[in-house]
């Protein structure tokens, strides 16, 4: 059974259909990747996972369960974290501070010490910068912070969308590199929403391609980089 399913999606803003009946899953331990150009409706998918946005269509399930009319928050008491696009660090508290309001949902209080030591062993520069106000850090080390806050949370599912936007290619790495280690070493799924397409596919076990709402193309990372029409499209024609 799969951790996430989506069948039959829509999402409407206004009379523009921007996804327009899709399906997909997420199995547990994957790591997979919605790929496409800008406005193909990947963060508006994400936004309708989480109930950020409404649904005009469709169903969610998370672990077995319907979670279409669930509210955000209460996906996050249910197992799934999301890292959006731009951080959204709440840049006038410390970086200590942003960590420790993602523990928010936890029951057991006493995992506390063990989970903050986890992020700070993923991430040991925001240990050194704990008592920074997060929004001087630079845009890397906010896209860490998002990070460490979601993983605070335990989640059975992690949402990530662009997690490489404006960032240097040494952070990109960097990120890549924590979200394939977390993926292996804590067994938490990720649905990755990604521009960049070649580094996306090169850490998925699947992806699938969406166009301008639709679902054009499914199938491994390695098959869909070494697709034609994907790397014409998407890789630079390499």
């Amino acid at each position: 059974m799969a951790l996430l399913e989506v069948q039959n999606l829509e999402v409407n803003y206004g009379l523009i259909k921007a996804i327009k009946g899709i399906s997909f899953e997420v199995n547990q331990g994957e790591i997979v990747s919605l790929i496409g150009a800008n406005g193909a409706g990947k963060t508006t998918t994400l936004h309708a996972i989480s109930n950020i946005l409404p649904k005009s269509g469709g169903k969610v399930f998370f672990d077995g369960e319907d979670i279409t009319d669930k509210k955000a928050h209460e996906l996050v008491y249910m197992g799934i974290a999301h890292v959006p696009e731009g951080r959204r660090i709440f840049s006038e508290l410390t970086v200590y501070e942003n960590i420790q309001l993602g523990f928010f949902s936890r029951k057991d209080k006493r995992e506390y010490e063990q989970s903050l030591q986890m992020v700070y062993e993923y991430f040991p520069v925001l240990q050194e910068r704990q008592n920074q106000i997060a929004g001087t850090l630079s845009g890397g080390e906010q896209q860490m912070l998002a990070m460490s806050r979601a993983l605070m949370s335990k989640p059975k599912l992690l949402l990530m969308d662009e997690p490489s936007m404006g960032l240097s290619p040494l952070y990109v790495n960097t990120i890549f590199e924590i979200v394939q280690k977390v993926n292996r070493e804590s067994g938490t799924t990720v649905l990755l929403v990604e521009q960049n397409a070649k580094k996306a596919l090169s850490i998925s076990s699947r992806a699938y391609v969406l166009e301008i709402g639709n679902i054009s193309l499914t199938g491994t990372g390695s098959e869909l980089l070494n697709n034609k029409s994907v790397i014409e499209a998407y890789l630079g024609g390499e």
